[in-house]
């Protein structure tokens, strides 16, 4: 049977919305008439007009359940606002944990957030939500037989798993969870569809040729445990647990394996002010203290097809010092040795003291204090902890060297930062996650 006429000019009103260049665009073209607006919110729909049109940074979610929208110049700050304006970032539609605990985000990934009881355990209470729909799934406890072993976990770190291009089902999702084992490490898999927990991984230390790591132990030892994944083409890649080395986990298989850090230009990388031989102003004999000024971990971003690429911040913290991005990558089709290659050294704008996020989407995230603000002397008697800071959030787009500051909050003194960035859909174009 030939498709009806009014069936034509949908799909041609498709391929037009389809070449409207921002989620911006497609918001305004949506409220145009009943009949665009059931077409642009159509799933379908949507979800191919995303891989043309990646959702824009809109902001950050912090540990602290707030939400910092880009603000004014930046490109996203009207669509961040109304997201601002309408999701619940103070999670209040979420049940409470046991013992009237508070949730705290741990994790933000394709509109949902990853929340755990602010309870300090080993195992603690997760749930995922959606701050917009305010939607909810209180994950179930990890059976015992999964939980309870010879062996209590240094460390249990918790991440959402991003969307398979192949799934249909948008409101599925899975939690990955990372137990830190004194001779091994354990990956638990937490699926919607099946509600059930299961284990996925449980690589020794031994054999994946490392000591088991330093953890958040030695927070100014220059490792910070599991505290920090990036998400590049299927993979998970970590530069935290060691100094030498980046944990990688391959969503695809599950398997765990490592990749060399002091190959080619890292072995003289590395030895430069702020990476891992000199962690902090402290250790250089500076002796200024500044918020963030453990170990910058190296941010793995999405680059080249057949390449892994890093970025390393490089900076002394000193007084008006001057900080710089070195670009490496490392050629992963080749059958030769992987070594590490410099691409590009990138120098950031002076009057700020940088430290790295993390990196997402194509972009690098950075934090930074204005250099205007209070210096304290590693003698001096002011309590660290009862100082307030001007925190600025940059985000580095990676194909073009852009830098762009998204927002500023004011926050007390802190080591290092937990930030979650969030990338969607005008409020009217987002659907239901959960």
């Amino acid at each position: 049977m030939a498709p009806s006429a009014s069936h034509l000019v949908d799909e041609l009103l498709e391929e037009i919305f389809l070449r409207l260049p921002t989620p911006a665009a497609l918001a305004r073209a949506s409220t145009t008439s009943p009949r665009f607006r059931r077409i642009i919110t159509d799933r379908s729909f949507l979800r191919r007009f995303r891989k043309l049109h990646p959702p824009p940074l809109l902001g950050f979610a912090d540990e602290r359940a707030g939400f910092h929208p880009a603000e004014a110049p930046h490109s996203s700050a009207p669509l961040a606002r109304a997201l601002a304006d309408t999701a619940d970032f103070t999670y209040s539609f979420v049940p409470k944990p046991s013992n009237d605990h508070s949730w705290r985000p741990c994790n933000v990934r394709d509109g949902r957030v990853l929340l755990e009881s602010s309870r300090y355990g080993t195992f603690r209470e997760l749930a995922v939500c959606d701050p917009l729909s305010r939607r909810y799934v209180l994950l179930p406890p990890m059976p015992e037989h999964m939980s309870v072993q010879e062996q209590r976990p240094w460390e249990f770190r918790s991440i959402l798993a991003p969307i398979a291009e192949e799934d249909e089902d948008e409101t599925s999702f899975k939690v990955i969870c990372f137990a830190d084992y004194e001779t091994k490490l354990d990956v638990f898999v937490f699926s919607s569809v099946t509600r059930q927990w299961c284990i996925a991984a449980s690589p020794s230390w031994i054999s994946l040729g490392a000591d088991r790591p330093w953890g958040l132990r030695v927070v100014f030892g220059g490792s910070r445990g599991f505290s920090c994944f990036d998400y590049v083409r299927g993979c998970f890649y970590s530069a935290s647990p060691w100094k030498d080395r980046l944990l990688v986990l391959d969503t695809r298989t599950m398997e765990i394996s490592t990749v060399n850090d002091r190959t080619g230009y890292h072995m003289q990388l590395r030895w430069l002010p702020g990476q891992a031989e000199g962690v902090s102003a402290r250790d250089n004999g500076l002796g200024r203290l500044r918020p963030a000024q453990v170990r910058s971990l190296p941010a793995i971003v999405v680059g080249r097809e057949g390449a892994l690429e890093m970025f390393s911040l490089v900076g002394d913290h000193s007084p008006n010092g001057s900080f710089h991005l070195y670009h490496t990558a490392q050629d992963t089709n080749s059958e030769s040795p992987k070594e590490w290659q410099l691409e590009n050294i990138i120098q950031l704008p002076g009057q700020y003291d940088y430290f790295t996020l993390g990196a997402a989407e194509g972009f690098l995230f950075l934090g930074a204090t204005s250099e205007d603000q209070l210096d304290i002397d590693e003698d001096s008697p002011v309590w660290l902890s009862k100082t307030d800071w001007d925190v600025d959030y940059f985000s580095l787009d990676v194909k073009t060297s852009e830098l762009a500051k998204v927002c500023r909050r004011r926050r007390e003194f802190f080591h290092y930062e937990d930030v979650y960035w969030y990338f969607g859909f005008p409020p009217s174009l987002s659907k239901p996650s959960i």
